[in-house]
Order: C-alpha cells, then structure tokens, then sequence
C-alpha cells in the first residue's frame, strides 16, 4: 500500500491516486468513506487518510468511525490513539462483542454500545442448534458475533456463525473473563493477521510467553480477555488499553509488559 493522503468529504479524488494493480481485469473496489458520482467521479464522504491496495484494486477511506472494509484491509490508524469512544457504526462482516439486553419470542436485542439501537441476534442464529437446543442466554450474557447485515434504516442483525460456512469460528456466549473498553483503531490492529508488522503492535506476543490466556476483539471497540486468574485478565487488559491510550511503540510496549509482569 501507498503512503496516505488526508481526505476532506467533497473533495474529488484525482486519477493519480487511484490504485494501479499488475492485473488490469480487476475492478475497482471502492471501500468505506467513497461514493462514486457518474460517470467517473470519486468523492470521500467522511475526513479521514485515504488508503490505497494496488494489489486488490481498493481504495477506501479510513478513520476512527468503525467503518471498516470487509475484507480486513491491513491499515494504521490515522487519528491519534486516545480517541476511545467515538461512533461505532455496524458494517457487515464486522465481529462483535455483544451484550444481551433482553430477548423476545425468537430474538435477543444485544447492546454493541451504551448509545446505540440494540442489535438482534435470532436464537437459532448458532452452529447447529434446534429450538430444543438453542442457548438460553440472559441479560447481561455476552455473545461474540458477526454483523450479518447493517442499514441506517434498521436495526443490525448479528449471527454467531460464519455465514460461508455455517460453523461458528469460536463465535457464541463469552463465559467467565472480561470486557475491557479499547479504541477503534486498536480493535481494527489486533484483528490484524500480522499484528507487529501491520499493526504495530506486540503486548499479546510478549505476555503469551508468560501468561496462558485467549481474547475476543470486536470491532465495536470491545474487548474480551480471559486467563488464569483476575490478577492476569486485569494486567492483560490493562497492557492494551495502556498501549492504546499512549500510542506506545514496540520497545515502550516491551518495558510496559515487562513492568506489569514484574508487579504479578
């Protein structure tokens, strides 16, 4: 990917920083933030750095809203990383941690934020279960999902299964452990592929040498961490929301895990 440039909303996108890929018969995907004006023009519709993969022939705009490419475009975060709690928006693909409000006859309305429209998620919507078999999920049960579909019209739909494939990926209800509140753009990092190289970061990788624990991130800026003990789901939550709030680099995240595994 290209170095970024920053975009306002209106402004024309010019040709030159279009992306050129090797293979000419793809076509070009416009990602969150663009809006195509006929017959050629490209607008962004939100301030944010533009991003470009010549590789797939994208481009989109990307900031710290929560909207993300589907695809899971490896990207930095061009907003300072202190930012925690601004507008998440419901995209399809997205996962989720999800807490569950109440249910109805064949829904359960789960909060992805403390201010916005609660999502359903149908009590069939697991791998494998029947009426007779579905979970029996109570308020304040949390639930890792993925948004099926998302409109500015209706209220989100979550499933706890890929939708490819129908299995449930380790999507379902979140027993034990915590919930910690991170950025958008650190969510978006840690479900990165590469979390060093493309995302920068490396606190999960150093405390895995120390600590046996598992994670769930949502892309609603929620994270999950459950380990051994509180004293250990506390320092691993408290690492990465440190990271985040700081914008530390790799050493400065080093010393930090260092500094909080000593205090165990």
């Amino acid at each position: 990917m290209s170095a970024k440039i920053l975009v306002l909303p209106g402004e024309e996108i010019s040709t030159d920083a279009l992306p050129k890929p090797s293979n000419t018969s793809i076509h070009l995907k416009l990602g969150p933030g663009l809006r195509h004006v006929p017959p050629s023009t490209i607008t962004p519709t939100v301030a944010g750095s533009l991003c470009v993969d010549h590789k797939r022939n994208a481009i989109w705009v990307e900031n710290n809203n929560g909207r993300v490419c589907a695809s899971k475009l490896p990207v930095f975060e061009l907003t300072s990383a202190n930012i925690l709690f601004l507008k998440y928006i419901p995209q399809a693909n997205d996962v989720v941690v999800a807490t569950v409000h109440h249910s109805s006859t064949d829904f359960y309305h789960c909060a992805l934020t403390p201010y916005t429209t609660f999502a359903q998620l149908p009590q069939l919507a697991f791998e494998g279960v029947t009426k007779k078999t579905r979970p029996q999920l109570i308020s304040g049960s949390l639930i890792y999902a993925r948004v099926l579909s998302a409109s500015k019209y209706l209220d989100p739909e979550i499933v706890c299964y890929n939708p490819s494939t129908g299995k449930s990926d380790g999507m379902g209800e979140l027993k034990g452990g915590m919930v910690f509140d991170i950025s958008l753009g650190m969510a978006r990092r840690l479900l990165m592929s590469k979390q060093k190289e493309e995302g920068g970061l490396l606190v999960l990788e150093e405390i895995a040498e120390k600590i046996p624990f598992e994670v769930a991130v949502g892309r609603n800026g929620r994270l999950w961490v459950n380990s051994g003990g509180v004293k250990e789901t506390l320092l691993i939550g408290r690492a990465l929301q440190e990271t985040d709030t700081n914008g530390l680099a790799l050493e400065e995240q080093r010393k930090l895990v260092r500094k909080l595994l000593k205090g165990l």
